[in-house]
């Protein structure tokens, strides 16, 4: 069967990045520097009797996927990762096959598939706390196991993932998708997860200013993700394309702010006062209570630090390489800098549920309109296209991008 591979061996790592260099970030999908490329793999066949073979109905293309691509990402996760993988984690499908010991799930079920390959799914006994507790993205074993190192599907050479007809998933990765989902709604419930997830770790009050960097596909699910939980706060995003902005804005944003107007808004919105120190951004005393970044880089960290209220947090959403930040306002305003990464159970409500089920709960009853950010649909064979127009979106208008394997 024909796969999407990834390769950042050492000898494939430096050639991408020298020719990256004289060539740009295109190099990275064709010529001596590529990283990326279509294979021909075997079908996957059960590892064991826990297990269930899934013919890929849709895979969504990540940002996170881009960043691997263009070797982005920070060097301290390369111990958790292996190579040549097939890439694609957020993807749902049918159960064409299943192992004699999957009681809960029976072919022809439409499933979406957790990607994290815990404690469990890698034949690891006693499960690690994190496991134990519901938080198999925290797994302390992602190296470990029966498998190649890999937190989960899509970056482990051992198992491949959703850009591939066929997958295989351990039993406890399955949520069945209830039947008035659309595909195309459930292939965003890997996305719409990570959303909920950093919200409810970091969740508003309804009297609270909050921001948002960046009107991306995640940036756009958080706005979404406060109002199908109920949160009347004001929610301002930091976007400087009009496009991702309108979509903010349709989904229940209060207003975008375009970067070079960040500090002037915040000041207009927060009530905040802005100082000038000789060199460097301004210091507003004063902000926002709540920030999410979904971009993660060090100018977008720096200036979300700048933006946040005396005792607020920050939750970093996105994924880049190393930071530089000025502590400033860390120490100053007594502020909280928060992970974000995966997802697990989580209580609302008084009652706990996996993030999984919630992200299908509210897209089913329509609190969350996922499938309306898909902009681009292609097939696996224009790959290369694909990743192209996710490195411009604002050109091609796109928000998020998925790959077919439909007839």
């Amino acid at each position: 069967m024909k796969a999407l591979q990834m390769d950042a061996r050492p000898l494939r790592f430096a050639a991408a990045k020298t020719c990256a260099a004289i060539l740009g970030k295109t190099s990275y999908l064709q010529g001596p520097g590529k990283t990326i490329r279509l294979v021909d793999i075997p079908e996957p066949v059960l590892p064991s009797d826990d297990w269930v073979k899934i013919r890929t109905h849709y895979c969504g293309f990540c940002g996170s996927d881009l960043n691997l691509i263009t070797l982005h990402d920070a060097p301290g996760a390369q111990p958790f990762t292996s190579f040549p993988c097939i890439l694609g984690h957020e993807f749902i499908g049918e159960i064409v096959e299943t192992g004699a010991h999957v009681d809960h799930f029976k072919q022809g079920d439409r499933v979406a598939v957790n990607p994290v390959i815990g404690c469990e799914a890698r034949g690891i006994t006693p499960l690690c706390p994190w496991c134990q507790s519901g938080r198999t993205s925290q797994c302390e074993n992602h190296a470990e196991g029966k498998f190649s190192p890999g937190m989960f599907l899509g970056i482990t050479k051992d198992l491949n993932g959703g850009f591939a007809p066929f997958v295989v998933a351990h039993k406890s990765q399955l949520f069945r998708i209830p039947e008035c989902v659309s595909p195309k709604s459930a292939v965003m419930t890997e996305p719409v997860s990570v959303a909920l997830q950093t919200v409810l770790e970091n969740r508003p009050s309804d009297h609270e200013k909050i921001l948002i960097m960046g009107g991306g596909v995640i940036g756009n699910l958080i706005v979404q993700s406060i109002r199908a939980l109920g949160c009347g706060c004001h929610i301002s995003v930091v976007d400087p394309s009009p496009f991702a902005g309108e979509f903010a804005l349709q989904f229940g944003a209060d207003e975008i702010i375009r970067p070079d107007q960040a500090f002037l808004r915040t000041a207009a919105i927060t009530g905040a006062k802005l100082y000038k120190p000789v060199l460097g951004l301004p210091v507003p005393r004063g902000g926002f209570h709540r920030v999410y970044d979904t971009v993660g880089n060090s100018s977008t960290v720096n200036l979300s630090l700048r933006l946040l209220n005396t005792m607020g947090t920050l939750s970093i959403v996105g994924i880049g390489s190393d930071l530089k930040i000025d502590p400033t306002t860390l120490w100053l305003k007594l502020q909280t800098i928060k992970g974000v990464y995966g997802y697990g159970l989580v209580e609302n409500n008084g009652k706990k549920h996996h993030v999984f089920d919630m992200a299908m709960e509210f897209m089913k009853e329509d609190k969350i309109k996922a499938a309306e950010l898909i902009t681009h649909t292609f097939r696996l064979e224009d790959y290369r296209h694909m990743i192209r127009v996710n490195m411009n979106k604002v050109k091609y208008k796109a928000v998020k991008t998925i790959v077919s394997f439909q007839d």
